[in-house]
């Protein structure tokens, strides 16, 4: 379990309670739907938020663009007005939603998803019911993440995909 706590200026107190990541394989058949399927299980306060699972490197990945998505409202430093969006900016670690959903997004057709449940109380029933649970596609492609964030060979040389990509959600900050 990750705690964090921060405050947010107009919307009052805000924490992390607890952060689950959870892998599955669908078939979208409508993404306006599926979302309206997922607002349907979660409960007031409840964050559950998908992630197109192959532009994900790791865990950690995940972990560390939820944290930052907090630490920046904490600060008054969001990007978005959704704490969701914010998370699907800091961890696709890009400054606009459209290029954040291009690369994080759904999409129609076959997909693997990364569930991101953010003070969930436990779904994973319900979303097993869904989507076809496999943790297995949260384990990130180094060949399809350095196409879809354009890493280099000379980024490569000296850090990880997971590590680059923890970098540049870092750097979000800085940039501000």
């Amino acid at each position: 379990m990750l705690e964090l706590t921060g405050y947010l200026g107009i919307s009052g107190f805000m924490y992390m309670d607890n952060l689950e990541i959870l892998g599955f394989r669908s078939t979208i058949d409508s993404v306006g739907e599926t979302l309206s399927q997922i607002d349907g299980i979660k409960n007031e306060g409840e964050i559950i938020q998908l992630l197109n699972a192959d532009a994900v490197a790791s865990k950690n990945h995940i972990i560390h663009g939820v944290n930052q998505a907090f630490l920046a409202f904490g600060r008054g430093e969001n990007l978005a007005k959704d704490i969701s969006v914010e998370v699907v900016l800091r961890c696709s670690a890009q400054r606009q939603i459209s290029k954040a959903f291009k690369i994080l997004g759904l999409k129609e057709g076959e997909m693997n998803l990364c569930a991101v449940l953010i003070n969930c109380q436990d779904h994973s029933t319900e979303l097993s019911d869904m989507f076809d649970r496999d943790d297995s596609v949260l384990a990130g492609d180094d060949g399809k993440l350095k196409e879809i964030y354009k890493i280099s060979d000379l980024e490569l040389e000296n850090m990880s995909v997971e590590d680059i990509l923890i970098d540049r959600i870092s750097k979000l900050t800085v940039d501000y």
